[in-house]
């Protein structure tokens, strides 16, 4: 055999084995193959998938980010304008107020400035009555330090021991909370 011969030979058989290494021989390696396909086929649903849900994620934070600045501002603009109703249901006693003082000015009359200062307060006690303001009663019941702040003890024989006598400052509920306690004189 001469050289050429050889080389031929040996690429022949070279050819053969890389032909024989590329392609399944066995059955076994044809099932590999496909698992190893199947398995990539998974792992790239499974990458398109974790994609989706990042996409997701991150619309659903910026939601949530754009729900917490509106809420934010909505509380700013409740707090900013919360007494807006009792304002404008106070306006219509300022008035009243007003047009008292004015009458009593022009013309001297106090009985008439006493009449519209009464009608003017009354006004305003059930406007504050209707929002669910309610003065402390305190006189003459026992003395609670939820709702009386004692400033004074006085010996009283009309009254037995802890029992409010004189209120100095009126006390108010506003619904079930005490906004402020009465002022009051105890009997010791």
């Amino acid at each position: 055999m001469s050289t050429g011969d050889n080389k031929t030979v040996e690429q022949d058989q070279d050819h053969t084995t890389y032909a024989a290494e590329n392609e399944p021989t066995t059955e076994q390696e044809v099932v590999e193959e496909v698992v190893s396909e199947e398995a990539n086929s998974e792992l790239e649903q499974a990458r398109v998938q974790a994609e989706e849900n990042y996409q997701r994620l991150l619309r659903v934070q910026a939601d949530f980010d754009n729900f917490r600045r509106r809420a934010r501002a909505e509380k700013e603009d409740f707090a900013k304008y919360a007494s807006l109703k009792l304002i404008e249901q106070l306006l219509p006693i300022v008035d009243n107020f007003d047009r008292a003082l004015s009458s009593s000015k022009e013309t001297k009359d106090f009985d008439a400035l006493v009449k519209g200062l009464d009608m003017t307060y009354r006004g305003i006690d059930q406007l504050l009555t209707a929002e669910g303001l309610k003065p402390i009663e305190a006189v003459g019941h026992p003395f609670n330090p939820e709702f009386h702040q004692a400033v004074m003890q006085v010996e009283s024989e009309d009254h037995e021991e802890g029992i409010v006598v004189e209120e100095l400052q009126k006390g108010y509920i506003l619904k079930d909370k005490v906004i402020r306690p009465a002022m009051v004189k105890v009997s010791v």
